[in-house]
């Protein structure tokens, strides 16, 4: 379980294929405080520690998980969101996050406003993921609250300390994003259509 905090923005050290797999190499600052066998959320995907070499760790991406997210675009030199799993009895800054993401959206904005940036993503409303007016949902594992919600988009209000330590000062209109949607609305929304 996750908060959506970006806790670094570390970069993709080196890319493996294998079959169907790809293996990730990332350079992170915490990764000595890392042990194998543990979860490491990367821009929102839950992933498992599976070797550690000095400030380099290793994880794997099936290909049920390239499938849903955009971690099969990703090359070396790329930056990824990291967000180690939230201690029990610790403050929950932003909200409960299982790491699953649920599919991908397209940026098909951003605009500056007096101070804040205004990301607007467009997703697939066939899947039947929803948004609300004010509900929270994670964006390249970023814990953010929907502004405007449409049946098929939604954007959210960047301040300016989330732009600088996430990866979201990358994103541009077209790029592709991992959406997890809120997992109280997912099954609030599961409950009434029984």
């Amino acid at each position: 379980m996750f908060t959506g905090i970006i806790e670094e923005v570390a970069t993709v050290h080196h890319l493996e294929k294998e079959n169907d797999n790809l293996h990730l190499t990332i350079k992170a600052n915490f990764t000595s405080e890392l042990k194998i066998d543990q979860s490491v959320a990367h821009n929102g995907v839950c992933l498992t520690v599976v070797e550690i070499n000095n400030d380099l760790f290793k994880v794997t991406a099936i290909k049920e998980t390239l499938d849903k997210t955009n971690l099969g675009n990703l090359t070396v030199g790329d930056s990824v969101n990291l967000e180690r799993g939230m201690i029990l009895g610790e403050r929950l800054d932003g909200h409960l996050v299982q790491g699953h993401v649920d599919q991908i959206g397209t940026c098909i904005e951003k605009t500056s406003q007096n101070g804040s940036h205004i990301f607007t993503f467009k997703y697939d409303e066939s899947l039947g993921n929803v948004t609300i007016e004010k509900g929270s949902i994670t964006v390249n594992g970023v814990s953010l609250t929907v502004v405007n919600s449409k049946e098929d988009r939604f954007s959210v209000a960047i301040i300016p300390y989330t732009l600088e330590h996430t990866t979201f000062n990358k994103i541009v209109s077209g790029d592709i994003v991992n959406l997890e949607f809120d997992v109280i609305g997912k099954y609030a929304k599961r409950l009434y259509k029984q």
